[in-house]
C-alpha cells in the first residue's frame, strides 16, 4: 500500500506546500496531485482510509494530525497561505466552531447531496458528516430494569437519583446533545431537565465516557450516558478485565417511541484557501463510498451515513437499526452557547 505522509501537530505554522502566483491582486493556487489533511480524529483504522483513497485516485494525501481547536487555530494563522486542503474532526459542535471561524468553503457536489442526509450535512454545503456515533444509557444488567428505561428526559426523574454518570459539561458531546434538546424543547424546559439530570448524578463528573463506563462496573454508578463505540471497544480488547466489563454493560437507545436516539456526526469540509479545491472535494466524495463507509463502521465501531453499509457484528447486537433523532446536527453548533449556559446554572459542572 501507498505509504500515507504523516505530521503529527506540534504547533507552529506549517510550510506552504503550493506554488501560489500573484494575478490581478488574487493570490491563485497551482493544482498539484495531493491533498494536505489536517485531522483531529486519532483513529489508526483511518490510515486504510486515506491509502484507498490514493490507490483509487493517484492524489497523495498529506496528514496533519491534531487537536480540533488547535488545528482551527492553526489554519486561522496561516491565513491566506494555509496549505491546508481539508478539515476533519469529529461532532458538529467543532464544525460550527471551524465554519464560524471562517474556516470552510461551500461545495457544491451532487454526489454528497444525493449520499449524505440532509439532517448530516450543512444546508449550504460547508461540511459533510461522513460517520454516525449515537449517545446512548449504558446499564448495569444486574441493577437496572431495561423496562424501566424509556428516554433522555426521563432521566430527570428522582427514581435514578445517585444513580447516573456522565462526564463533565466542558464535553463537546454533551454539549452538543443539551444543544438539540434546546433545539426541540427550548432553553428553560432543557435547563429543568439539567437540574433534574444532575441531581440524579452517581457522583460528579471526570473522565471521559470511558471512565463512565468503568464507574458503572466498579459500582460507583448505575447507569452511563456514552457514545456507543466506546463500549463496543471493550469486547474487542485483549484485557480479560476488558471483556468483563462489556458483559456487565447493557445498551439502551432512548426515546424509541418519539423522536428517536440523539445522533451527532465526524464530518469534514474543504478549507476555502485550500491549493487543490478539486481534489479535495474528490476525497469528501470518496469518504462517502460504501468501502469507505465500511472503513468508518467497522474500523472505529461508527454508524455509516450512507444506507446499506454493513456495520460492526458487536454494534449491531447493541439493536441496530434504531430510530434515530432527525433534528438536524446543524443545530448543535449554535444552541452551544446556551446548552453550557443552561447546564452552568443547573450546577452541571
Amino acid at each position: 500500500m501507498t505509504k500515507i505522509s504523516r505530521r503529527i501537530f506540534l504547533g507552529g505554522l506549517a510550510t506552504s506546500t503550493f506554488v501560489a502566483t500573484q494575478l490581478g491582486g488574487r493570490v491563485t493556487k497551482a493544482q498539484t496531485g495531493e491533498i494536505n489533511l489536517y485531522s483531529s480524529r486519532h483513529y489508526n483504522t483511518d490510515q486504510q482510509l486515506y491509502q484507498g483513497f490514493e490507490e483509487q485516485t493517484g492524489i497523495k494525501v498529506n496528514l496533519v494530525e491534531g487537536e480540533a481547536d488547535a488545528l482551527i487555530e492553526r489554519i486561522n494563522s496561516e491565513g491566506a497561505n494555509s496549505p491546508a486542503d481539508i478539515l476533519i474532526t469529529v461532532d458538529a459542535g467543532r464544525l460550527w466552531r471551524a465554519d464560524e471561524a471562517g474556516i470552510f468553503t461551500p461545495i457544491s457536489s451532487a454526489v454528497l447531496s444525493e449520499k449524505i442526509p440532509a439532517n448530516l450535512r450543512h444546508p449550504e454545503g460547508h461540511w459533510f458528516g461522513f460517520s454516525k456515533r449515537a449517545r446512548v444509557i449504558m446499564y448495569h444488567k444486574n441493577r437496572v430494569d431495561p423496562a424501566q428505561l424509556s428516554t433522555y428526559e426521563d432521566l430527570a426523574d428522582p427514581k435514578w437519583n445517585g444513580m447516573i454518570a456522565i462526564r463533565s459539561s466542558t464535553n463537546i458531546y454533551n454539549q452538543s446533545m443539551v444543544g438539540s434538546l434546546v433545539e426541540i424543547h427550548g432553553e428553560e424546559a432543557t435547563e429543568e431537565w439539567c437540574r433534574g439530570l444532575v441531581a440524579n448524578f452517581a457522583r460528579s463528573p471526570e473522565g471521559g465516557d470511558r471512565d463512565q463506563i468503568d464507574a458503572v462496573a466498579a459500582g460507583l454508578a448505575d447507569m452511563a450516558i456514552a457514545n456507543t463505540y466506546y463500549l463496543a471497544a471493550y469486547a474487542q480488547e485483549n484485557d480479560p478485565a476488558k471483556q468483563a466489563i462489556f458483559d456487565q454493560l447493557g445498551v439502551f437507545f432512548p426515546n424509541q417511541e418519539d423522536r428517536g436516539t440523539h445522533v451527532n456526526i465526524s464530518g469534514a469540509g474543504v478549507v476555502k484557501t485550500a491549493p487543490n479545491p478539486e481534489a479535495a472535494v474528490k476525497f469528501l466524495e470518496y469518504l462517502a463510498n460504501p468501502t469507505a463507509q465500511a472503513f468508518f463502521a467497522q474500523g472505529n465501531n461508527e454508524y455509516p451515513v450512507v444506507e446499506g453499509v454493513p456495520i460492526d457484528p458487536v454494534v449491531q447486537s447493541f439493536g441496530f437499526p434504531f430510530k434515530e433523532d432527525l433534528t438536524s446536527v446543524a443545530t448543535f453548533g449554535p444552541n452551544i452557547a446556551t446548552a453550557v449556559q443552561v447546564m452552568d446554572r443547573a450546577g452541571w459542572k
